[in-house]
C-alpha cells in the first residue's frame, strides 16, 4: 500500500475536484519505450488510493507515439494526449500549465525511475517544500548502469550549473521534478527555454520567486537509448544556461507572467 495515507487522500478530494497528482510525460519518437512506461504506471496506480491523471505530451514525432499514446487514452480516462512541437521544454510546459493536479510531477517516457518512487515526493513521506527534484547524487541514491563517460559529463555540467545559475543543487538534469500546483503555474508561465536545459531555469525561476526546493535521491536505471547528443546538447546547454543569466540581467524575469496560451492542442478523454 501506498506511503500516502487514505485519509490524506480523501481529505484532498473533499476540498476539490482535482487528482492529487499530474503525471507529465513529454514524448519524441517513443512508440517502443511508451506503452511499457504506461504498463508500469497503469500498474502502480491499483496500489494508491488516490486519483492521478496521466498527461503524454506528444512533441512531433515521427514514429506511431501519437497512435500509442490515443491508444492507451482511449482505454484509460484519466489518460489525456497533448501536442507540442518545439522541444521537451515545450512539451513539459504545456502539460504543468494544462494539468490538473494538486502535485504536477515531471516523469521521462523511459521510466528510468520506478514509478512507485514517486511517493518519496508526496506527503506524509515529503512535506513542506514546493519543488521537490529527482536526484542521482544526493545520499542514498543508486544509479544503475551508467557508462563512466557520461556521469562524468554530467558532473562537468552540474559545476557549470551551479557556478551561473543554480547553486547548491547537484543533479539538476534528473528527470524527475514534482512541482506544487500554485509554484509549476508561476515558474512555466515564465519560462522561456524550449530545449534540454528548460529544467535549470525552472529550478531558476522557483528558487528567485522563494520556492522552497529540496533533493529527493531515487534510483535511477541508465537507459542506452538516450537523446541527448553528448557534444551537440552539451553545448547547447552550456549557452542556455548563460541565457538564464542574460534574461535575469535584463529583467525579463521580473516581468508580470503571460497568460496562459490559448490551447491549442486536442487532449483525448478530457
Amino acid at each position: 500500500m501506498t506511503a500516502v495515507s487514505t485519509a490524506v487522500a480523501s481529505a484532498v478530494s473533499s476540498q476539490n475536484e482535482r487528482p492529487l497528482l499530474s503525471i507529465i510525460i513529454p514524448a519524441y519518437n517513443e512508440e517502443q519505450r511508451l506503452p511499457g512506461s504506461l504498463e508500469n504506471i497503469l500498474a502502480w496506480k491499483k496500489s494508491v488510493p488516490y486519483e492521478i491523471e496521466v498527461l503524454i505530451v506528444e512533441n512531433g514525432s515521427q514514429d506511431r507515439t501519437t497512435e500509442v499514446a490515443e491508444s492507451f487514452a482511449r482505454s484509460y480516462e484519466f489518460v489525456h494526449v497533448l501536442h507540442s512541437d518545439k522541444g521537451k521544454g515545450a512539451a513539459v510546459r504545456e502539460g504543468m500549465i494544462h494539468g490538473s493536479g494538486d502535485y504536477l510531477f515531471i516523469c521521462d517516457s523511459d521510466l528510468s525511475m520506478p514509478i512507485s518512487e514517486v511517493e518519496k515526493f508526496l506527503p506524509p513521506q515529503l512535506q513542506q517544500y514546493d519543488v521537490a527534484i529527482g536526484s542521482r547524487e544526493a545520499p542514498g541514491a543508486v544509479r544503475y548502469n551508467e557508462p563512466e563517460y557520461r556521469h562524468i559529463m554530467g558532473r562537468a555540467f552540474n559545476l557549470i550549473v551551479r557556478l551561473l545559475a543554480v547553486p547548491g543543487f547537484h543533479d539538476t538534469q534528473c528527470g524527475f521534478k514534482m512541482f506544487k500546483r500554485d509554484v509549476a503555474q508561476n515558474v512555466f508561465a515564465r519560462q522561456t527555454i524550449t530545449g534540454w536545459t528548460f529544467d535549470v531555469e525552472a529550478l531558476y525561476l522557483a528558487i528567485k520567486s522563494g520556492a522552497h526546493v529540496v533533493e529527493v535521491p531515487i534510483h535511477w536505471y541508465f537507459d542506452a537509448d538516450s537523446r541527448v547528443d553528448p557534444i551537440r546538447d552539451t553545448w547547447q546547454m552550456f549557452w542556455d544556461v548563460i541565457r538564464i543569466r542574460v534574461n535575469d540581467l535584463r529583467g525579463r524575469y521580473d516581468q508580470p507572467p503571460p497568460s496562459p496560451p490559448a490551447s491549442e492542442h486536442t487532449v483525448a478523454n478530457r
